[in-house]
Formats: structure tokens, sequence, C-alpha cells
């Protein structure tokens, strides 16, 4: 029988916020980086925070769908309830840009694999 090789412990282990570091780095935050944070501390990794779209979102469930995720994969995850709130107020705000654009003539967004030409008005609805 060979020896036995010993696990070797990595060199830098990841550093969790305290609940009470989370809330106090929080409240030194606003607008849309505070609403971030929050989606990062409770549900995710920054690209998939950032890539977000709003048909992802759902507020009945309190879940979040990412697509596409780490390693390629989907999975659902949870909607803070802290962010509740204030992600509804800037979904708000940012349908009004949304349709501001629409009307000038932008406003559009690039769509996932043959969706385009599936749906060929999708790019320039609210959910995507």
């Amino acid at each position: 029988m060979k020896p036995f090789v010993r696990a070797k412990r990595p060199d830098n282990l990841p550093i969790v916020l305290t609940k009470a570091e989370a809330q106090s780095i929080l409240k030194h935050m606003e607008g849309v980086s505070r609403l971030v944070a929050i989606l990062l501390y409770g549900a995710g990794r920054l690209l998939e925070c950032l890539t977000l779209r709003v048909k992802d979102l759902d507020f009945e469930r309190m879940e979040i769908r990412v697509r596409r995720g780490k390693g390629g994969k989907d999975r659902v995850t949870m909607l803070p309830a802290t962010s509740k709130r204030d992600l509804i107020e800037h979904l708000k705000n940012t349908k009004r840009t949304h349709e501001k654009d629409l009307r000038q003539g932008a406003g559009r967004v690039i769509l996932p694999a043959a969706i385009g030409r599936k749906y060929p008005n999708a790019d320039s609805q609210w959910g995507w």
C-alpha cells in the first residue's frame, strides 16, 4: 500500500463578512451600488448580478433565475427580501428610461442564441 499524501491547505481562506459587518457597509451605501451589494451579499456573483434581466426576477416567489452562470449553468437563487422595495423602485425608473430610449430609436439589447430570429422584436421588450 502506497503512503498517503496529505491534502494541502489553501494559502488564502475565503473571507466572509459577519452579518453586522455587512450591515455596517450597506448602511454607508446608496443607490444602484447599494442595490447591487445587497443582491451580491444575499444571492450571487458580480457578473450574474450585473447581467440580470427583468424577466429573471420573480417577486412572488422571491427568486432570481440566473442564466448561464458560473460553469455555464442555470440556477435559481433567493431574492433578498431587503432588496425588494429598492429593486422595484429601480425597475420603475429604469422602465421610464427604457421607454424614452425606445422613442428615440434605441433601447435594444443583445439576445442570447437564436431568440432574436425566433422573436424578431424581443430585443426591445422590457423583460429582456
